[in-house]
């Protein structure tokens, strides 16, 4: 019988990125005892990867910017599927998040007169995006663990998280093992936040790095809570085709923000082709009213680069199969071209994009300052995740809070560039206070220690099967291509039905995964985990898509290529039933309050 070393919190946070450290600096500001439990080592999460800035109507840039403007592009963006009450707390508590955010020493980029310089990107009517030249997550994660260090939370990394326990009905808090010695955890909690991030490994192509197979999203499942708006994957338009070896990679919108541009094997700039009505009247006519735009020109109308990134992603998917792409199957992002308007380009490009410029030299051996860069759609973000309430960040589940990626609402259909990382600091900080309020409620919680140890005899049945097991790799592997084939950037109903079949069989190949070795390092076990959470997620993924029957945001259906504004009513929303089969269904979305319809057709 495998022995637990054992834990004991007011607060669990399960997840060390932005959103993760901000809510176990709240709970712990409120006097909570806090314990966080991380995949990786502490600042190394996902959140460093998010290159282009916090999006925030701080004004700084352009002083017609202000929240309601910010409310509204977040709601046309995500086609008025969004929780319109997450989408109001964030657009008013996203710039006192990022002063609270330089207050604890976080060095942004500076417009002259020194206030918080801010960029252009997709969606954003204004500049919002305070940036620290392309690497503002690495930046943000740097403040949130220096000043999370003093908070006197208790940090446990390189574990994975198992399931959450239940204490009739209510979260118990959390078993899971030590990845680097296999050793059995339970953490006791009387409220767990869940910030795990997306489920980006379920597809080939992914700018997600190696933690991003639906850790959360399955814990939450299992645990009784509903999940929304998974059909809503985002193909972020820009990651590296070539070398081989690198795609996937991203490619910040903040290239394009800066005056970057995209075109096809022909040289034309087939952005000005496709611009969809909702967005005709903000696009600029001609190249040379797009330049002056990236350049801070009020009376300038956003390039067509810088529309909603499921358009941009479909638009360089569709050159690419009409035979205008690059050689590697991608199209031309080119930066280079402002030499024609800026005497000084290649300093300019190097100070304002360095991350990219670095990128590009060392793993394709091309200097983005002369050359164009070959890029293509990458899978970069989920707009579903835990259902959770617009105030407090709480699931169905009494106990149980979620936020950043893996909690949904805030974005609807499609997620503008930029709010990423001002979400996990608005419901990072609201999700850690509200678990901290939860937990004095509580007595200590109770756990069922006959399902403790069944989790553990689970983990280990791998070993008992050995090498004439299923690899748990391959799995992964016949996942991964099924996922970008079927239940990609186009979707049509009888692939996701052939994917749905073969998620069935994945499933039975799973329960007879076998891992040689010993606990020590096995990289193989932690794979066997992986995978099972991969596939209830690309379950989910697949039947929510399946229902939706229309094209919006992230979702294009070949078969429902129109929106419906029908569908425009719903949410969908998975959820386990009471036999342990997926559950799928629709439901109202809750009604706008009469003042937020007014700011939305104030905006239009």
């Amino acid at each position: 019988m495998p022995e637990f070393q054992r834990f004991s919190y007011d607060v669990l946070v399960i997840g060390a990125g932005g959103a993760g450290l901000r809510a176990a600096i709240e709970a712990a500001a409120t006097g909570a005892k806090v314990g966080v439990v991380c995949k990786s080592l502490l600042g190394k999460a996902h959140t460093v990867m998010a290159e282009g800035g916090i999006a925030a109507a701080l004004a700084n840039v352009d002083d017609r910017d202000n929240w309601r403007v910010h409310f509204s592009d977040t709601m046309r963006g995500g086609q008025y599927l969004n929780n319109w009450r997450m989408a109001e707390l964030h657009a008013r508590e996203a710039p006192d998040c990022v002063r609270e955010l330089e207050a604890w020493g976080a060095l942004f980029d500076r417009t002259k007169d020194g206030r918080i310089l801010q960029r252009n990107f997709g969606g954003h009517r204004y500049p919002r995006l305070a940036h620290v030249g392309d690497r503002t997550g690495l930046e943000m994660i740097r403040t949130l663990q220096d000043h999370g260090i003093h908070a006197g939370m208790e940090v446990h990394m390189e574990c994975t998280v198992l399931r959450l326990l239940l204490d009739g009905g209510q979260i118990a808090g959390a078993c899971g093992y030590d990845r680097e010695k296999g050793r059995f955890y339970l953490w006791q909690a009387k409220a767990v936040v869940l910030a795990t991030g997306g489920i980006g490994r379920a597809y080939k192509i992914t700018s997600n790095s190696w933690e991003y197979t639906g850790d959360g999203l399955a814990l939450a499942y299992h645990a009784g809570a509903e999940l929304q708006d998974m059909e809503f994957v985002q193909f972020h338009p820009t990651g590296m085709v070539w070398p081989i070896s690198v795609r996937g990679i991203l490619v910040t919108e903040g290239v394009r923000g800066e005056g970057g541009v995209l075109r096809n094997s022909e040289g034309r700039r087939f952005m000005f082709d496709d611009i969809p009505d909702l967005y005709k009247e903000q696009t600029a006519d001609t190249e040379e009213e797009g330049w002056r735009y990236t350049q801070g020109d009020k009376n300038a109308r956003r390039p067509p680069e810088l529309l909603t990134r499921d358009h941009v992603a479909r638009c360089i998917n569709r050159e690419v199969k009409a035979g205008r792409g690059s050689p590697h199957g991608g199209v031309y992002l080119d930066i280079s071209w402002i030499k024609k308007h800026l005497p000084k380009s290649e300093e300019h490009i190097k100070r304002k994009l360095p991350s990219m410029y670095h990128q590009f030299k060392q793993l394709a051996d091309l200097d983005i300052t002369q050359e164009q860069m070959e890029v293509g759609p990458t899978t970069h973000y989920v707009m579903g995740g835990i259902r959770v309430d617009g105030d407090t960040q709480m699931s169905t589940v009494p106990g149980l809070f979620a936020a950043g990626e893996v909690a949904a609402g805030l974005h609807g259909a499609n997620r503008l560039g930029g709010n990423s990382l001002s979400d996990l600091l608005v419901f990072g900080r609201r999700a850690g206070r509200y678990a901290a309020e939860f937990a004095k409620t509580r007595a200590a919680a109770t756990v069922d220690e006959q399902q403790l140890q069944a989790t553990a005899a689970a983990a280990l049945a791998p070993f008992d099967r050995g090498p004439a097991g299923e690899n748990p790799y391959q799995i992964q592997y016949d996942l991964q291509d099924t996922m970008q084939d079927l239940v990609g950037i186009v979707r049509t109903e009888q692939e996701m039905q052939q994917a749905l079949a073969a998620i069935e069989k994945f499933r039975a190949r799973a329960e007879r995964i076998g891992v040689v070795g010993n606990r020590e390092y096995n990289n193989g076990w932690h794979t066997s985990v992986d995978v099972t959470n991969l596939i209830i997620v690309s379950e989910a993924v697949t039947r929510a898509a399946l229902m939706r029957k229309e094209s919006r945001g992230a979702q294009f259906r070949e078969d429902f290529p129109n929106k419906d504004a029908e569908w425009g009513k719903y949410n969908i929303v998975v959820k386990s039933g009471a036999d342990g089969a997926m559950q799928v269904e629709k439901i109202a979305l809750s009604p706008m309050p009469d003042e937020l319809k007014a700011v939305i057709e104030e905006m239009k």
